[in-house]
């Protein structure tokens, strides 16, 4: 805040009486001096005085130079004022707001316009005067506004008019317990056997009536729960690592940017039709699922070749990848399965990272290698790293469902097999015919979704590409490698992420709001800036960014998508270890000491009489035969009880702090200590020493 006089606006009997330097002494010197450099027409240097008698009065910046240098040399230095907010600040609080509370700032500052409208010809003090009666507020109000938004340029009036009062939400008091029950409540829930909440509770309830511990009601503790721990946290104690992975959005490549046979996948598919094989070589015939192994093209999803045999092997893949790379060429890229039949040495031998088989150095080239094509491969037991999945999917559905194949269809799943099951088996030129009708069926299918289909076929789309594209074609010599045989938005209810306008856009605070409705914002000439999303009632939430499409071969996006995918996984890890306080084997041991004392039977007082008829049968009943000898069962001695972990790390402090006083410590000890310090339960128990201290701990 500037420094400002201590009297800032003046009536001219005041500045007559002032004596201040350039200005008359008189009432009428000063009217003239006014009059002749029109002052009362400055906006804003002049106003109407109120109270009694009225008059004008003027504002110090009104004053010659000399005049002003004057006042401020007997003014008192600034009081401690109140901090105005950046216009950044102003802005991010205001989008915070609620829409009722933006609304009632517009509402203010659509008053201020209308008093600056009328100020032009009648004076701001009349104006002010007349709007304020027209609005039905007071004012002393408008005044106040003014005053908030003084030196505030007007395009950034309406973040600074906006009410800094927010009512806080009413608290509940929290219900108390001891955290010994809480801590048993949630080592038990958080357990992998996935136990149910009201289990959890009553052995929690046993114990503490036990221990003397202060409980929570069930509603209460499990609102307790799920406001401590959260949900990512519970799906990786109860579900496991791998429910965990599928709350982390998959990686989304962008195949826009490819062309026609620039990049292809392979896979095999077995189909669900039992077809009979014909005998051949003085084998039986066979009946058998079959394996077909397709090359797909990546850019406009086509089934460019394809070979069926009984089983998975490298030599179907080298007769596929033949009739693919005579029909239509080379491939600069090749997706591959991790199996063993594309990882043969007549496949891809030679190539870098093929982890298979046993690698020599005078290994011939196998088919990709020696074609110069960039192997790369899928990820273990990802069908999405794969397109080709998709395609097989589809496939299930229309050609392993033909009619044609009716009664020798087997199911999907073991637990999912017709009531006609293996009644019929498919001669294997049958099941070709159809399966060739099937991929051609596939490839020209119209109204395709993809990406770069817009409506037409894959086979549309590989064409038109095709035409213009670079394509390798395969020599004479090379051709023998493979003959040879060597707007108003729902967040996802998983992870929170928003699918719109073919994008996809997500932040790892979304998960906080999954499922809930919002309101996005969003440039429409710019999508890929991201999106900002606002709640139902308007209260700004935060940015979404697009999750970026990365090349389809583009290992630095996949690097960075898996070093995130890591990086959150562990914090997750982490914050489990935190709240596990007993391990499943520490929760039974204090169910065991915590075990029901036998109570007293109660005795009979009402005692029936024996009919003599059952008296006499009583008695005529053999006796039970009494062991000449009873054999004594051994009882094993209770193992030692195992060390707490509060004890291992009262243990650890106690030999940290004797290296740092120079005490003796053996080298086993120096190398437990060293072995304890990386285990998660030393980094909990740490915690929970940095917060409470020996309080807890002794």
């Amino acid at each position: 805040m500037s420094l400002r006089p201590d009297k800032e606006w003046w009536t001219a009997q005041e500045i007559a009486d002032a004596r201040l330097p350039e200005l008359p002494c008189t009432q009428q010197g000063v009217d003239r001096h006014i009059a002749k450099n029109g002052w009362r027409h400055r906006t804003g240097f002049a106003r109407q005085r109120e109270g009694r008698g009225g008059g004008w009065e003027y504002h110090w910046q009104n004053f010659p130079l000399s005049a002003q240098k004057q006042l401020l040399l007997h003014a008192k230095g600034p009081e401690a004022p109140e901090p105005r907010m950046t216009r950044d600040d102003a802005w991010a609080e205001y989008d915070a707001l609620p829409q009722k509370a933006k609304d009632k700032a517009l509402a203010q500052l659509r008053i201020i316009q209308e008093v600056e409208a009328m100020e032009l010809t009648h004076g701001k003090h009349f104006a002010v005067h007349q709007v304020a009666k027209a609005r039905g507020v007071g004012a002393r109000t408008i005044w106040t506004w003014f005053e908030r938004i003084e030196g505030v340029a007007p395009a950034d009036r309406l973040p600074y008019l906006a009410p800094r009062h927010r009512a806080a939400p009413r608290r509940r008091r929290k219900a108390d317990c001891d955290p010994d029950f809480f801590d048993f409540l949630k080592s038990d829930y958080l357990r992998l056997s996935h136990p149910h909440f009201a289990s959890c509770y009553r052995r929690a309830v046993t114990l503490a009536r036990q221990k003397g511990w202060q409980i929570l009601t069930e509603k209460t503790a499990l609102r307790r729960l799920n406001s401590t721990v959260s949900e990512q946290t519970q799906i990786l104690m109860r579900e496991g690592v791998e429910a965990l992975k599928r709350r982390y959005p998959a990686q989304t490549r962008d195949k826009t940017a490819l062309h026609a046979l620039e990049a292809v996948n392979a896979d095999f598919h077995k189909f669900d039709v039992f077809v009979r094989w014909p005998a051949e070589g003085g084998q039986p015939s066979f009946v058998g699922r079959p394996q077909m192994v397709a090359f797909q093209d990546i850019f406009s999803g086509r089934i460019l070749a394809w070979r069926v045999d009984q089983t998975p092997n490298s030599t179907a893949v080298l007769l596929a990848a033949g009739d693919m790379i005579e029909d239509w060429g080379i491939p600069g890229h090749v997706l591959l399965d991790n199996g063993r039949e594309f990882a043969a040495k007549v496949v891809t031998g030679g190539a870098a990272t093929r982890y298979r088989f046993k690698v020599k150095e005078d290994d011939v080239p196998g088919l990709f290698t020696a074609l110069g094509c960039e192997i790369h491969w899928a990820t273990p037991y990802s069908g999405q790293s794969k397109p080709i999945e998709r395609a097989f999917r589809d496939m299930c559905d229309a050609i392993a469902k033909d009619p044609r194949f009716d009664g020798a269809w087997t199911g999907n799943r073991p637990d999912a097999k017709p009531e006609d099951y293996g009644s019929r088996a498919v001669d294997l030129e049958d099941f070709l015919r159809v399966l060739a009708e099937g991929i051609e069926e596939h490839n020209t299918r119209q109204g395709r979704r993809s990406e770069v289909a817009y409506g037409r076929s894959f086979a549309d789309v590989f064409d038109e590409s095709y035409a213009t594209a670079p394509i390798r074609k395969a020599t004479e010599a090379q051709r023998r490698l493979w003959l040879l045989g060597a707007e108003g938005l729902r967040l996802n209810t998983r992870n929170g992420e928003i699918a719109f306008q073919n994008n996809r856009y997500w932040a790892d605070w979304m998960q906080d709001f999954a499922g809930e409705k919002v309101v996005a914002r969003f440039d429409p000439s710019a999508l890929w800036d991201g999106l900002h999303v606002y709640s139902h009632d308007g209260s700004y939430l935060g940015h979404a960014p697009v999750w970026e499409r990365s090349g389809f071969f583009d290992m630095g996006d996949a690097r960075i998508t898996a070093r995130a995918r890591r990086a959150w996984h562990k914090a997750e890890k982490e914050a489990a270890a935190a709240h596990r306080r007993y391990t499943a084997a520490e929760l039974g041991r204090m169910l065991d000491e915590a075990s029901p004392v036998d109570t007293p039977k109660p005795e009979a007082k009402v005692v029936r009489m024996v009919k003599p008829k059952a008296a006499k049968a009583a008695s005529a009943a053999p006796a039970p035969a009494t062991p000449a000898t009873v054999t004594a069962i051994p009882i094993r001695p209770a193992a030692e009880p195992e060390e707490a972990p509060r004890q291992r790390f009262r243990r650890a402090l106690d030999l940290e702090r004797a290296i740092e006083s120079g005490g003796a410590v053996t080298p086993d000890q120096r190398r437990w200590l060293d072995g304890y310090r990386l285990s998660a339960e030393y980094r909990a128990e740490q915690m929970l020493w940095r917060d409470f201290g020996d309080t807890i701990f002794g």
